[in-house]
């Protein structure tokens, strides 16, 4: 035993650290530490892992020929069967065919099936496509007949990387010689054909298959059907699903994910009951798909239902599926019920992730309730969960829309604490800036902007070129600054398209401020009064009064506060139409809004009258009396 290890050089090279020296030590330990008729003789099992775990084709082959000399121990068709795979990963395919020339003498037996697929895909990986075909070959060298089994391997090869190779292999080196094919070829087919978008090849070689006596098996079927769902062909693999003998579970899922892409929610309820009806449930991707369409629909309860019928039917649930069905809720609005979803989730054994805790604390700055997302945040603390960037900007954003700028400010720099910060991301320092636009603190604006130069210095210096351009009513070469920026993808603060607006307006271009506007809100910003005052005085100075109106009722409708100099140009302009009424009408809009009347609006209800051309009810101008004595008392 001890002419085995008294010559190193002859021993496999293994690193001191690594597990396979601490193995073949273990070998070594117990080969000296018993006699020698008590030797245990390793098992093939563990010579294979030793070899496949050899990082070079040379210590491959020493640890090979290593183990061929110890005691009682003699290679078989699983240990060079190891030893082909690793030889065909390194492409020492030259080896290989020497190796297979001395097995018959060596083991007393030819190579077998398993070492010629291993042959053929290790070729197959190393992209040597003709050289595979050429297997065949070397099995008639060992007067051998190639099995269906590697006729299959070598097809399955070939379809990966040109169908029309594979459909001539199987022509000519299966067909023409005999070989009767089975489901598995079959299939090979299918997904060669389906893969390359071939889907009335497909449906040919479906014909085929029934016409040589086989049934197709559900795979075969399932490949073409996700094909057709892939392509948009939903309603021809539904009516293919029905030549089926006994869909699977699969099958489903297929077409539920399909209908599901396609918005189609309820053929994809359909297709759920007819899951359940076989018998079936549907996996957790397909559940989570109708749990998101149906929470987008805002049919939230229902979505609460299937997921609950997924669980007492024994299916799967996870954490997305979970967390889909919270974000439905809290997007509803029903902050209580999701809050019901995460303890129920946590119960049953399925902790939330930092996706589930995002969804909860963008549903409570979406609802207004800052504080219980505050509490969230520091929560997931607690929970040990990682805060990512989206945890970061869903909180900023929300604290700074709703007015709490001071916490703004500290999870702003938390955020910056913290490994990653923004991840190079300029929304949560936007979601500063537009909170303090809407607190009209518009200097601090400027001066945090600023002090984004170092982090952001492209952005920030095309931001305030842009400031600065509208200043001087350089309103053009803001514009064009502007389609710089956001056409390489970046991202304008609400003060830049606050200035925009603003200057288009001042040069009477309304149109293009209107645009500026629906981007801006686009992006969530919603404009203040002094904005949307800007664009409401500007259609009335271009006679669009109509439109004026529309946006001031569509401003009061969102909750937004309008001011005297929201009122202020309608008046004027209803005045100067002569519509003494609608002036009327809005004068008590004001004083309903606790709203007192400028110079400049009365003036114009005084000129109206004077002029004559219009009178109003005695009521309505005692109203407007009492409601203007009332603010003034208070």
């Amino acid at each position: 035993m001890l002419s085995i290890i008294s010559n190193p050089s002859k021993l496999p090279i293994f690193s001191l650290r690594s597990s396979r020296f601490r193995r073949f030590i273990i070998i070594i330990i117990s080969f000296q530490s018993k006699p020698f008729s008590t030797t245990p003789v390793p098992t093939h099992q563990h010579i294979a892992h030793l070899v496949l775990e050899q990082k070079t084709a040379t210590q491959a082959l020493q640890t090979f020929r290593w183990a061929s000399k110890l005691p009682n121990f003699s290679h078989s068709q699983s240990t060079y069967r190891a030893l082909v795979h690793k030889l065909c990963t390194l492409r020492r395919f030259d080896t290989v065919n020497q190796l297979l020339d001395e097995m018959p003498s060596s083991i007393g037996s030819p190579p077998d099936e398993d070492i010629f697929v291993t042959i053929a895909r290790g070729l197959g990986r190393a992209r040597m496509i003709r050289d595979v075909i050429k297997v065949l070959d070397l099995v008639s060298k060992f007067q051998e007949t190639p099995s269906l089994k590697l006729f299959n391997s070598i097809l399955d090869v070939l379809v990966k990387e040109d169908i029309d190779l594979a459909r001539k292999f199987y022509r000519e080196k299966m067909m023409e010689c005999g070989v009767r094919g089975d489901d598995y070829t079959f299939g090979i087919l299918m997904k060669g054909l389906c893969l390359t978008n071939r889907i009335d090849e497909g449906f040919k070689l479906l014909a085929a298959i029934k016409s040589r006596g086989f049934t197709p098996n559900t795979v075969i079927y399932n490949t073409l059907l996700h094909a057709l769902c892939k392509n948009g062909k939903v309603g021809r693999a539904r009516s293919l699903m029905n030549e089926m003998v006994k869909p699977n579970e699969v099958t489903f899922n297929i077409l539920i994910s399909a209908y599901c892409k396609e918005a189609n929610l309820v053929q994809a309820l359909v297709m759920l009951e007819k899951t359940f009806s076989n018998g079936l449930v549907p996996d957790v991707v397909s559940v989570t798909k109708v749990i998101e369409i149906l929470c987008n629909d805002g049919r939230v309860t229902e979505a609460a239902e299937v997921l609950e019928r997924i669980e007492s039917k024994g299916g799967t649930v996870d954490v997305v599926a979970y967390t889909t069905l919270i974000k439905g809720f809290c997007k509803a609005g029903k902050m209580k019920l999701a809050l019901r979803f995460l303890k129920e989730m946590e119960g049953k054994g399925c902790l939330p992730n930092v996706d589930t805790y995002n969804v909860l604390i963008f549903g409570f700055c979406e609802s207004g309730t800052l504080d219980s997302a505050l509490d969230m945040f520091h929560e997931m603390k607690s929970a040990g969960i990682s805060w990512n960037f989206v945890t970061f900007n869903t909180l900023i954003r929300g604290l700074c829309s709703g007015g709490r700028m001071e916490d703004g400010f500290k999870i702003l720099e938390l955020m910056e604490e913290t490994k990653g910060g923004s991840e190079g991301h300029i929304g949560p320092y936007n979601s500063i800036i537009y909170g303090l636009y809407k607190e009209n603190r518009l200097e601090e604006g400027v001066e945090f902007l600023t002090k984004m130069g170092k982090m952001f210095p492209r952005a920030v210096d095309r931001s305030s070129k842009i400031l600065g351009f509208c200043e001087e009513g350089s309103i053009e070469d803001a514009k064009r600054l502007y389609d710089q920026m956001t056409g390489e993808g970046g991202i304008p603060s609400a003060l830049v398209y606050a200035s925009l607006i603003h200057g288009f307006c001042q040069q009477g271009r309304v149109k293009e401020a209107f645009e500026l506007m629906n981007e801006m809100v686009g992006h969530s910003y919603f404009p203040v009064a002094m904005t949307f005052n800007a664009i409401i005085t500007g259609l009335c100075r271009v006679g669009k009064v109509g439109s004026a109106f529309k946006l001031l009722e569509e401003i009061v409708g969102k909750g937004e506060l309008p001011n005297i100099w929201s009122y202020s140009p309608l008046v004027e302009a209803s005045c100067r139409k002569g519509d003494f009424q609608k002036a009327m009408s809005l004068l008590l809009q004001m004083l309903d809004k606790n709203i007192i009347p400028d110079s400049l609006t009365w003036n114009s209800l005084i000129l109206c009258l004077s002029q004559g051309k219009n009178w109003v009810e005695g009521k309505s101008i005692f109203r407007a009396n009492n409601q203007l004595q009332s603010i003034l008392e208070t």
